[in-house]
């Protein structure tokens, strides 16, 4: 249950909104699921039309007219409860129950010890997005006078809602993981615009994929260019060695202005502090990232051509696919209290993703999907003091190779990299699940077992005379035979463990992705636009 908390000063008016027909006639059958005990004794569920919601509005405002109570900021209280579209409805009786206890939980009613405030819930079908749904207005001053303090109001109604949520047998959303979801002002945007979906997305794996693949900042930078988006520093005050934050937009076509974006809006694991806390940390990578930092910022050319150039052995798919297999098989031992490892990992885990995507995708698909739903678990609300540089096995590498996938370059690799891949986002799934975060838990099921096995399903199967033996595992276990391809070994690699058989390694045929999108390398124009 999601409740959204706004403050206001004209009750009447927020009544005859709720009581209205809406921004798009989306209100059905307006009428009142429960109050405070004065107003419910003269007015019922009846379906509700100007005059009523006036009238309530008026007996919600009496304590503030009478009593002469100013509220600075504001003495309307206004939060909506939302479930999720797929979660159905409910009936008003339940509706009536819970909306009785969130505000006995937020300090509205006599179970404070002090005055009750008036308040009301409407209900008015549902929303555009066909969400079930109540309003709650209520009155901020108390019926002698006092008033009610709007004191941390946003944090105590997440955690009335999580409270309810057990209660009632609601879909339970996570405490532990936050992240900011996509407006429909932005996805209309972007269809001006002429983007497959909204810059903020698209931005997002960019930096992630960007971040993760590299072993410092500098190398950041340079890789952010190459994708083709734009990319500026935030200098400390009075000073152009020492950069504080950054934005990105993407490159615009010509007559359009870029639109910027702040690591903060893009995600709380993209803030330049958070990604600081992944690379190398010295006063020489320091002066190296300030250097291409203020290149970057005047639209030079990159100070120093790093790794990011480089073609990789090819060897070394085996080696970061057997640091995937290693990462995952460490995940066993971490609790599932441990949220700032499994950030971490899922960090990492969408960073590998992304890259791939961003190399390989010319629009987004399975891979750009998976990575954003694992940046999702990537997001905290709180992260710990201080982080600790993690050692040991990483997606790091395997990030930087993916970055280099074409469709026609290590294929038979990219294959056993996407199994590997897939086990550490079933990992993920595991420690939603035994979090009983159910909903995170199903989305990361579907994203996995759906989008990501169109990547395999889309094998181009070589002729048979060039196939090797292979052995994949199944439940029962390993089958000796024929070569599989990369739907099977991806099959088999998650049957092993919902039925906790190792996984062991075999040769799988290649994906057959879309061809690489090229990145305009261009001298930056556009520079001045729209920050968010």
């Amino acid at each position: 249950m999601i409740p959204n908390v706004s403050r206001g000063d004209r009750m009447t008016g927020l009544m005859v909104y709720l009581a209205g027909p809406g921004r798009a006639n989306e209100h059905t059958e307006p009428h009142l699921v429960a109050g405070s005990a004065p107003i419910m004794a003269w007015h019922d569920d009846a379906e509700l039309n100007r005059d009523a919601a006036v009238a309530i509005g008026h007996e919600l405002d009496q304590a503030k007219r009478f009593l002469k109570v100013d509220v600075p900021g504001g003495h309307v209280w206004h939060c909506s409860l939302s479930l999720r579209a797929e979660e159905g409805d409910l009936s008003d009786e339940k509706w009536a129950d819970i909306a009785h206890d969130f505000m006995d939980e937020m300090g509205f009613t006599e179970a404070s010890g002090k005055a009750p405030a008036s308040w009301v819930a409407v209900r008015h079908g549902h929303s555009k997005a066909g969400n079930d749904h109540i309003h709650i207005a209520a009155s901020m001053v108390r019926e002698d006078g006092t008033k009610w303090s709007p004191h941390n109001d946003f944090r105590k109604s997440q955690e009335s809602c999580r409270t309810l949520e057990k209660k009632y047998g609601l879909e339970q959303i996570s405490g532990v993981h936050v992240s900011r979801g996509i407006k429909r002002g932005e996805r209309e945007a972007a269809q001006r615009r002429g983007y497959a979906e909204p810059e903020r997305l698209s931005l997002s794996r960019k930096v992630r994929g960007c971040a993760v693949a590299s072993q410092d900042e500098a190398e950041f930078v340079r890789r952010m260019r190459r994708t083709g988006a734009l990319i500026r520093p935030r200098f400390a005050a009075g000073r152009d060695d020492v950069i504080t934050g950054y934005r990105v937009a993407e490159r615009p076509v010509k007559g359009q202005r870029p639109i910027w974006y702040s690591g903060t809006r893009l995600g709380s694991d993209l803030t330049l502090p958070k990604l600081r806390s992944g690379w190398e940390d010295s006063p020489q990578a320091a002066s190296e990232a300030a250097q291409e930092w203020t290149a970057a910022s005047r639209g030079r050319r990159v100070v120093s051509a790093g790794r990011e150039l480089n073609e990789p052995d090819p060897q070394m798919w085996q080696r970061y696919s057997d640091e995937l297999s290693e990462l995952n098989k460490s995940l066993a031992a971490v609790p599932v209290e441990d949220h700032a490892t499994w950030a971490h990992v899922a960090r990492e885990t969408s960073g590998a993703f992304a890259a791939w995507s961003n190399s390989v995708e010319a629009a987004p698909g399975a891979l750009a999907a998976t990575a954003d739903r694992l940046s999702k678990t990537a997001q905290l609300r709180q992260y710990p003091v201080r982080p600790q540089r993690t050692v040991g096995p990483s997606a790091m590498g395997a990030a930087k190779i993916l970055m280099t996938a074409t469709s026609s370059n290590q294929t038979a690799a990219q294959a056993m990299m996407l199994v590997q891949l897939a086990n550490l986002a079933k990992s993920i799934h595991d420690m939603h699940k035994a979090a009983g975060d159910v909903r995170a838990a199903q989305q990361i099921n579907t994203v996995v077992r759906e989008r990501l096995r169109t990547v395999a399903v889309a094998l181009n199967p070589e002729p048979a005379t060039t196939l090797q033996t292979a052995t994949a595992q199944s439940p029962t276990g390993p089958v000796q035979g024929p070569a599989v391809d990369a739907e099977t070994a991806l099959a088999a690699a998650l049957a092993a463990r919902d039925h906790g058989t190792p996984q062991r390694g075999g040769s799988v045929l290649p994906p057959k992705i879309e061809p690489a999108r090229k990145p305009t390398l261009t001298t930056p124009k556009h520079d001045r636009g729209i920050e968010r």
